[in-house]
Parts: C-alpha cells; structure tokens; sequence
C-alpha cells in the first residue's frame, strides 16, 4: 500500500511538470477573464443619421459649468485683460485661506509661497526666471489671463482650477505681491 501511494505521488509530480513548457504559453482556464471580447464602439447604427453613434455636440454649445473667456490668447488679449479686466467677487466672497491652499498646490514650487520667485523648483535649478511679484506691474486681469492661458514656459491652469478658484488665486497673489511692496 505503501509503495502504490509513492508511485502515485511521483506519478502526480512527473504530469504536473511535464505539462509545464516554456517555450510554450500556459492553458488557460476560463480566457474570456483573460481576453475580453471587444464591441465596436462607433458600430453602424439605424438611430442616428449618419450611422454613427458618437456625434459632434451642436455648434454654439457650452460645456455644462464651462463659462467661456473672451478675451483671446495673445499680446493683445493680455493686454486688454490687464487694463480691463476686474474680479467679480466682491469682498465677502474672497477667502484669502482658500486662495492660498490653491495657491500653494499650483503655484507655490515654482513661484514661492511669499512670491518671491523662490519655489522648490527654481531652488533646485530646474526652473529658472520665475519672476518676483514686486517687481512686476500686476493687475487682476493680467493674473487672470495668465492663469487661464499660461505664459511664457507657465502651462495653463485652465483645466485644474474652475473660475471661482482662480479669482481666489488672483486675490490670494494681490495680496502677496502687496506684503513684498512693503
């Protein structure tokens, strides 16, 4: 009886390695969880004109929550929005708290928590120029404008922060820039 269980035992071992092989893959069990079948997305369909499912949204519409900036993306924008523009929150919607938590997650590794152009990034040398906002002539609007389309090596903050946000962000780099001016 002994010798039938070793036999069998060694018998189990020898098929359990045998079917192993590398240059070969393995057997699946139950591959439907391994490879997904795939749909067609963008299938012909009788419900739309066209046959296609995705459509394009229709020209004039507005993103729910999206509120468009008018003014354009250039020299003259920037301009034009420096003169012209102003915040839209009176002084009991301002939280200057809020604006500095925003401020410091965005803004602070490169311009500095104090905005004196000293963030982490431009202490470690990998960012260099970032200007000090006391010496810069700085409005509302030029903030504005430079939050929602970046300027210079500064990438757009459009899509991180909503408009409310950046007029917290706005007021928050105001009142930086007035402690520097001090």
């Amino acid at each position: 009886m002994k010798g039938l269980i070793k036999i069998l035992a060694i018998a189990v071992v020898l098929v359990a390695v045998s079917c192993k092989k590398d240059t070969a893959p393995n057997y699946q069990f139950m591959p439907n969880m391994y490879e997904s079948v795939g749909y067609e997305t963008y299938s012909e369909s009788a419900a739309f004109k066209s046959g296609v499912e995705a459509q394009l949204p229709v020209e004039g519409t507005v993103a729910r929550g999206f509120i468009p900036f008018d003014i354009e993306n250039s020299t003259e924008g920037y301009e034009l929005a420096k003169a012209t523009l102003t915040n839209p929150l009176d002084s009991t919607q301002v939280d200057l708290e809020r604006g500095k938590v925003l401020y410091d997650i965005y803004c602070g590794i490169c311009h500095g928590n104090k905005g004196d152009g000293q963030g982490k990034l431009v202490k470690r040398e990998k960012i260099l120029g970032i200007p000090n906002y006391a010496d810069r002539e700085i409005t509302e609007g030029s903030i504005y404008h430079t939050i929602y389309y970046g300027k210079n090596a500064m990438g757009s903050y459009a899509n991180q922060i909503n408009e409310e946000e950046r007029w917290q962000v706005v007021s928050y780099v105001l009142k930086l820039r007035a402690d520097l001016v001090k």
